[in-house]
């Protein structure tokens, strides 16, 4: 699988995969992107001490070293999928971190285990595994929050699809959610579809919107 490294708006990096003709992040800025759907509407809207955090499409890994950074002393559960892991060559070459203790723990991500719980700092657990997305099966009513970062539906429509959402509205506790950078209006339909309660919000730089679906507390 061929992947091109590319520099974004911001300074920050991303990959670009030929093959779907997509990047891995906005070509607009990689790291202003996931601070805005991921952080500023995900992580720092769930109130809970502890939570439970499940993302579609580990990737780069750059969701993950976000929230590590800035969970502010909360313990995170930290669940990520990815059916096509980074070389070693290539997660070096888009070298994330904005100080030496996040380049540091940008490393410590992706030296931990696959498949098996790994504590990458206190309070932080990490569990990477190997595996496509319809391939897994999740403990109901078990997650607080889910980042879904798959590939835009125009490269991987099946990955947007009501069989998914149902997955992921099943997964969430009731009352948590999902942020994706995705506005498109068929991926809010399947989602409403579902039963989840679906929201457009403000996007990242150069994009209008973004999508926070929510599972109702009364599920």
């Amino acid at each position: 699988m061929k992947r091109e490294l590319k520099v974004t708006s911001d300074g920050s990096k991303t990959l670009y995969m030929e093959n779907w003709d997509e990047c891995y992040h906005s070509v607009h800025g990689a790291l202003n992107e996931s601070m805005h759907v991921f952080i500023k509407n995900g992580l720092n809207e769930v109130e809970a001490d502890s939570l439970h955090i499940l993302e579609f499409g580990f990737g780069t890994g750059l969701n993950a070293l976000l929230t590590l950074s800035e969970r502010g002393g909360r313990s995170i559960q930290y669940t990520a999928l990815e059916k096509y892991p980074l070389s070693e060559e290539e997660w070096n070459a888009v070298a994330y971190g904005r100080t030496s203790e996040e380049r540091v723990a940008f490393a410590s991500i992706h030296l931990a285990d696959w498949n098996a719980p790994v504590e990458i700092e206190s309070g932080f657990v990490l569990k990477k595994v190997e595996t496509g997305f319809e391939e897994v099966e999740f403990e109901p009513n078990s997650v607080d929050l889910i980042y879904y970062d798959a590939f835009a539906p125009s490269a991987q429509p099946e990955l947007w699809t009501t069989e998914l959402f149902t997955k992921c509205f099943q997964t969430l506790k009731p009352g948590g959610f999902l942020v994706t950078y995705c506005a498109k209006g068929q991926v809010k339909r399947n989602m409403k579809e579902v039963g989840f309660e679906v929201m457009a919000l403000p996007g990242p730089p150069m994009k209008r919107e973004m999508t926070k679906a929510t599972k109702p507390s009364n599920v």
